[in-house]
């Protein structure tokens, strides 16, 4: 199944909140006839715009290649939220790759947020991008779980932006009766990411690169040059940036094999006007300590902007509204009967070990997916390492290359059969707080 077209229109933004609100960007064409760059990224979200700028800002030639439009995909419907450290938590990375490995990552992370920071302030992109991100716990232990881990990052990082909160002061800034304490990280944030992928082509385009969107790679011959055939034109470039995340389908089968497309969905309801503050007090966006998260954060006119429901297969549902519907009632009984004015999809990509993938799969082809809903600030950050691994500056590339990942037992094949099972599991365990 071709997830480029399955689930939407040719050539079209999802009729999401974010595309009704974004700052419009005229079409960019479809490649015709052949082109010759110095790169050619392939991927217009977050990943392959940094990298094209980053690249077209360092004197080289560069033709970014999209399928769909810019933002189209991950980049353009997520959550919004530029979280800290990786997705997998400090102490777990500790036990993965050891303590010294571990302070690098984090370090890494604290990087990519300011690379957000730096290029929103740096190319006045209008994304509205806000401090806060809170972590709720809805029971005890995840409670205890999240002073801990606010704990370790103040004691052995030396990050002293985060704020543990008990129950009154977590009801205070975040009035949901299903949580009963948590964390805030000030130093983490919320954007409209629609608003910042476009700003980051706005920036891509000043800077020289040749954008085509509506055109689909369809087989990419390695090789030095490598050439890369589209439907109606070809690229010939020195070196490749493979962007795709979870549209990749199967350009390269070592990433395929380690990088699993999945679907997430947000609702957007109805401007909730002073009844917005039983949502929250303050402008921040929180997600919670469920395995299938929920996330949300209100909009720039009040709506709450709720992302959450389960949903196997690559296909979305018929009614997705009605499927996020449903845990944001969890959380807020009082909006079981709000109006849901918009209601999306959208894919994106997961590891074994929910750590980014980043590979150089022939000499000349770099590649950076699988961020698992961490990607903000991961995927800006991994197109910016990319763009300096290919001017021979490839320390942040190799460092992050060597995060364990392995391939999904059986592959592509049994990879989405076995996604069921766990997340069956672990949803059960979230409703029977286990």
């Amino acid at each position: 199944m071709n997830l480029l077209y399955s689930n939407d229109q040719r050539g079209a933004y999802p009729a999401s909140w974010y595309a009704a609100t974004a700052h419009e960007l005229p079409p960019f064409p479809a490649l015709e006839g052949e082109a010759r760059a110095d790169v050619c990224v392939v991927g217009a979200g977050y990943t392959g715009l940094s990298a094209a700028l980053h690249l077209a800002e360092a004197g080289l030639s560069v033709v970014l290649l999209e399928a769909q439009r810019v933002g189209f995909g991950a980049s353009g419907r997520n959550g919004g939220q530029l979280g800290s450290g990786q997705r997998v938590e400090q102490d777990g990375l500790e036990s993965l790759v050891g303590p010294d490995e571990a302070k690098t990552y984090w370090t890494l992370a604290e990087d990519a947020k300011d690379l957000v920071k730096g290029l929103v302030a740096k190319h006045g992109i209008d994304c509205d991008l806000k401090p806060g991100v809170a972590w709720a716990g809805s029971s005890k232990g995840d409670v205890r779980h999240l002073h801990d881990y606010a704990a370790l990052l103040q004691t052995r990082y030396g990050y002293d932006q985060i704020e543990a909160l008990d129950a009154e002061a977590f009801h205070a800034l975040c009035p949901s009766p299903d949580y009963r304490g948590g964390v805030v990280d000030w130093g983490a944030g919320h954007l409209h990411p629609l608003n910042f992928a476009l700003g980051l082509a706005r920036a891509a385009r000043d800077a020289g690169v040749r954008i085509f969107e509506n055109t689909e790679v369809l087989q990419i011959d390695e090789g030095h040059p490598a050439r890369l055939t589209c439907p109606a034109g070809s690229v010939t470039a020195d070196h490749v940036v493979l962007a795709c995340n979870g549209y990749l389908g199967g350009l390269n089968g070592k990433v395929a094999a380690r990088v699993m497309p999945i679907n997430n969905f947000i609702a957007a309801t109805e401007p909730l006007g002073d009844e917005a503050a039983k949502v929250l007090t303050k402008d921040i966006a929180v997600a919670d300590s469920r395995f299938v998260v929920n996330y949300f954060r209100l909009s720039a006119d009040k709506r709450l902007l709720f992302g959450g429901g389960e949903s196997y297969g690559y296909r979305f549902p018929a009614d997705i509204a009605a499927t996020v519907r449903k845990p944001m009632c969890e959380i807020y009984p009082h909006l079981r009967d709000v109006r849901i004015d918009y209601a999306w999809g959208g894919t994106l990509a997961i590891t074994m070990k929910r750590l980014p993938y980043l590979a150089r799969v022939a000499p000349n082809i770099l590649s950076a997916s699988g961020y698992s809903g961490h990607g903000v600030g991961t995927a800006t950050h991994a197109g910016q390492l990319m763009a300096l691994a290919i001017r021979g500056e490839a320390e942040g590339f190799d460092t992050m290359s060597r995060l364990p990942n392995t391939p999904f037992p059986g592959g592509p094949a049994l990879r989405n059969p076995l996604l069921v099972l766990a997340m069956t599991w672990f949803s059960l365990r979230d409703r029977l707080g286990i």
